[in-house]
């Protein structure tokens, strides 16, 4: 029998935060941990450097007290690591391992680095490993599930250290001693119990609570839920619990015993809802999930919660809203007692509610930022006042918090296979609020995991325009980080599935994403020809904008490809266009990119006049950055023309217009002379 891990809040040394839980014992295993970090490894005895960082495996059974070494551990060493502690979970509560490249992915947004959209799993590892390369960063690898996902992450620097959690040995990492944890001795088992059920009961029968933490094999998951029975009926000796647990079926370990008779005491509401918290996604909870799950109110929900974590069965989750984790080590036992006590219809039902909550909270969450609207301000008072956000800011807030369990609630709805309708809505509403409250840009990786999933439904239900739909916003994603190739292929898959549900909007779509990709290719002529097959769908169908706007896009093909006539008459193709529509800021884009092809043509002359009518338009349309590029187009052309005077003046009034627009801090600002007016 070894130290033990005891966590109590009698006692909080210099140091430690107010409200943080006080850690005790385990002392030699701390010992033993922190000089392992100054052994000598086995690279310094052959003379050589390490070229690893160093790892340290806390092995244990899941409820032994493992995580909570760890993080003591961390605690006690994080000062001499400047840069920084990372901590990456690598299973999730029902076994499952998490794949490397989302480990990856979440450690490299900690870092405050976002990996391009799509990366492969070999991608987003070397990044982490060259942005801790010459930094000193504690890794923390919770619930390792092999030495693969240990070792793909582990830094390249002997800077670092890591620590990993796991069951067992990793197998095939060199160097590595693992600190293995037993039960906890009488004494700490016995200290543990105190800490529920205060020191009365302990003291007047000492044996009895000794008694009880032997029943418990000295595991804390199991000490706790022993506690946490004793603290529910003050009444109750420390002898009725030991005797219980000795009456009970010796099958299972003595967590698996006292779970289940902790589980039997409770009421059957309170009971119920315990064995379905087994479908929260990723094994986090919060009264909304809660509630949803059993059909009650989310206040009576939220109260029951808070009783779970007194009687040990939850953990509170440091965070502004209530939300809470089910122990990794209870898992199981939830899902056992949930199959064997609900019927499979109940189960499904269940995660259909969840799912349903998560839909509407992910509706309010948008709608929110839409309240210029009337309906939509009808449309969110219409909603429940309980799914409400009180203001745009909460709504982000409760976003980004619960952003592991609504990714996890996709992935979950998914898998499950009999849900697809709800997994599409649940999707397209994450993906409309992430866009509202964060942006495309910052959630790119994100919405490519979502897209992907939509994707693997659409092609398991042979949903063509779902499909289509899919595999575009998945192309513009690979498009938007370099991967041209893969997008086009992408595009091309579309515009099969469009077609074959003469889906017009998705045919167009494809079609000129098509000629994008072969435009960022470099080949001119597909591009062209492309982006001619899109505009013909475009005018077949009336949309005269659209089809403005790919005459500019033909254009632009054949100004690259040096076609400068083709280009001019596809410039004023685009220009009659927009002028049919009273587009104003559109014809002074336009204007401007055909100032830019006759000057290529070398008729500078021409090109001035179109300029500065482009310079006219720009101004009755009130848009101050296109004023200002226009401008500075006009000056490029004089200067050409050998009058830097009034080149000179029309550089001034481009400076005067941009800061009186507030945009000369603006990055983009600086790059309007070179930027195709047309984008």
């Amino acid at each position: 029998m070894t130290d033990q891990v005891v966590e109590t809040g009698d006692v909080r040394p210099a140091g430690r935060a107010a409200g943080e839980i006080e850690f005790l014992g385990r002392t030699r295993e701390l010992k033993e941990l922190r000089a392992d970090i100054e052994r000598a490894g086995l690279d310094t005895l052959a003379g050589r450097k390490a070229p690893r960082a160093r790892v340290l495996l806390i092995a244990g059974r899941p409820g032994s007290g493992r995580t909570a070494l760890a993080e003591e551990l961390v605690r006690q060493v994080a000062d001499r690591y400047p840069d920084g502690v990372l901590r990456a979970r690598l299973t999730e509560p029902d076994g499952t391992p998490v794949p490397v490249g989302r480990a990856a992915r979440d450690l490299l947004t900690a870092l405050d680095e976002q990996a391009p959209a799509g990366a492969c799993e070999d991608d987003l590892t070397d990044a982490l490993r060259t942005l801790l390369a010459d930094r000193r960063v504690l890794l923390l690898l919770d619930d390792a599930a092999d030495a693969g996902q240990v070792d793909a992450l582990l830094p390249d620097t002997p800077d670092c250290l890591v620590v990993a959690v796991s069951e067992g040995p990793l197998t095939g990492i060199s160097d590595v001693r693992p600190c293995t944890l037993g039960g906890l001795d009488a004494k700490s088992g016995v200290e543990l119990l105190t800490r529920h059920t205060g020191s009365v009961r302990i003291t007047v029968d000492p044996r009895a609570a000794e008694g009880l933490a032997e029943e418990c094999q000295g595991q804390p998951a199991a000490l706790m839920l022993a506690g946490g029975w004793l603290a529910a009926r003050p009444k109750a000796a420390v002898s009725d619990l030991a005797k219980q647990l000795r009456a009970e079926d010796t099958e299972g370990t003595a967590l698996t015993r006292v779970f289940r008779l902790a589980h039997a005491a409770l009421p059957a509401t309170a009971a119920r809802m315990l064995r379905l918290l087994a479908l929260a996604p990723a094994g986090l909870v919060d009264p909304q999930t809660a509630s949803a799950l059993v059909g009650s109110s989310v206040g009576s929900a939220r109260t029951l919660l808070d009783d779970f974590v007194a009687l040990g069965f939850l953990h509170a989750v440091d965070s502004p809203l209530p939300q809470y984790e089910v122990p990794g080590c209870l898992h199981p036992q939830l899902r056992i007692l949930a199959e064997h006590h609900e019927r499979p219809a109940e189960l499904q039902l269940a995660r259909a509610r969840m799912l349903e909550r998560t839909v509407r909270l992910l509706q309010a969450c948008r709608a929110i930022t839409e309240t210029d609207s009337p309906q939509a301000r009808q449309k969110l008072l219409d909603m429940p006042r309980a799914l409400r956000f009180p203001t745009p800011r909460a709504a982000a807030d409760w976003l980004r918090l619960t952003r592991p369990a609504l990714l996890a609630s996709a992935r979950l709805a998914v898998a499950d296979g009999e849900l697809d309708t709800l997994a599409r809505r649940l999707m397209s509403q994450l993906v409309r609020a992430m866009a509202a409250h964060i942006g495309t840009q910052a959630t790119a990786p994100d919405l490519y995991d979502i897209h992907r999933m939509v994707l693997g439904i659409a092609e398991r239900r042979n949903l063509p325009r779902e499909r289509a739909a899919a595999l575009l916003n998945l192309g513009d994603l690979d498009a938007r980080t370099g991967r041209t190739a893969d997008a086009l292929t992408r595009y091309r898959a579309a515009l099969d599935a469009g077609r074959e549900v003469n889906d017009p909007y998705a045919t167009g779509r494809a079609m000129e994403s098509v000629g994008g990709a072969y435009l960022d290719l470099g080949d001119f002529d597909r591009a062209a020809d492309w982006f001619g097959r899109a505009l013909v769908e475009r005018l077949a169908r009336g949309e005269r904008a659209e089809a403005a706007r790919l005459y500019g896009r033909i254009a632009a093909a054949h100004t690259f490809a040096g076609r400068y006539g083709e280009a001019l008459r596809n410039w004023r193709a685009a220009l009659a266009g927009h002028r049919k529509n009273g587009d104003v800021a559109a014809q002074a884009r336009a204007l401007g990119e055909l100032a830019r092809v006759q000057e290529y043509a070398g008729r500078p002359e021409e090109s001035l006049r179109t300029c500065r009518e482009a310079v006219e338009r720009a101004r009755r349309a009130e848009d101050p950055r296109l004023q200002a590029a226009l401008h500075l187009r006009v000056a490029d052309t004089l200067e050409h023309l050998g009058d830097p005077a009034s080149a000179g003046l029309h550089r001034g009034a481009a400076e005067r217009i941009l800061g009186d627009s507030n945009l000369q801090n603006d990055p983009d600002a600086c790059e309007i002379r070179t930027a195709s007016l047309e984008d």
